[in-house]
């Protein structure tokens, strides 16, 4: 087994001098898209095996969940990630602290501003934005890790973002392990009972950080 050990994605969307759970992400535009040498190989997204985990959280407690991907690609020459990119399937957003028939059903509605909640800014509104997407930026390699730099875009606006992760290749297969980091959902004006946004909300706000791991596996074509 090979490993090389990687920080992935800034998302023109959310900038972030991540790595370490905690650190905030910053505002910025999105960079120009990485392009794959004609040497390089495909690696094709395993959707079914891949997954991005969220946390959400305000003053009376956290939520957790997941979110699919509906397809990826990632370009590798030597055993390095030259460029990539990944569609995120925003209605496939589940809680998973939750059972069903004790508020799962409404929280996932809430968040994908689904249900009698339709019409209304209620954080990702799925209907109107059914997908997002990150697509790498660059790679940069320090002290044994990389940093994937890549433009995220959410409710149909890109940010940069970055994050540590840990890239292992076994046979035809490579897997994708990001550390634990943050973005501002603010940044792509996923705004709902943000308290930087609205000032009357006393202690009913939503923090505007959120926390994200990312799982991906793929195989080579």
């Amino acid at each position: 087994m090979k490993k090389s050990i990687l920080s992935l994605f800034v998302l023109a969307s959310i900038s972030m001098n991540v790595a370490c759970k905690g650190e905030k992400s910053e505002n910025g535009e999105a960079g120009e898209v990485a392009t794959a040498s004609a040497e390089s190989t495909t690696y094709v997204v395993d959707t079914k095996a891949s997954v991005i985990e969220w946390i959400g959280s305000k003053p009376a407690g956290k939520h957790n969940g997941t979110i699919n991907l509906k397809s990826g690609e990632v370009a590798v020459k030597n055993d390095s990630i030259q460029s990539g990119k990944f569609v995120i399937d925003m209605n496939s957003i589940v809680v998973t602290d939750l059972k069903a028939g004790d508020g799962k059903e409404d929280l996932e509605a809430h968040l994908k501003g689904t249900g009698d909640k339709e019409g209304e800014d209620h954080f990702f509104n799925v209907g109107k934005f059914p997908e997002g997407m990150f697509e790498i930026t660059s790679i940069t390699s320090e002290n044994g890790k990389a940093t994937v730099n890549g433009n995220l875009t959410l409710k149909g606006i890109s940010k940069p973002v970055s994050f540590a992760a840990t890239v292992t290749y076994e046979g035809n297969n490579m897997t994708l392990t990001s550390d634990s980091f943050q973005i501002n959902r603010t940044h792509w004006n996923v705004n709902y009972a943000s308290k930087s946004i609205f000032d009357d909300l006393k202690d009913k706000f939503v923090n505007d950080e959120i926390e994200l791991v990312v799982k991906l596996k793929a195989t080579k074509q």
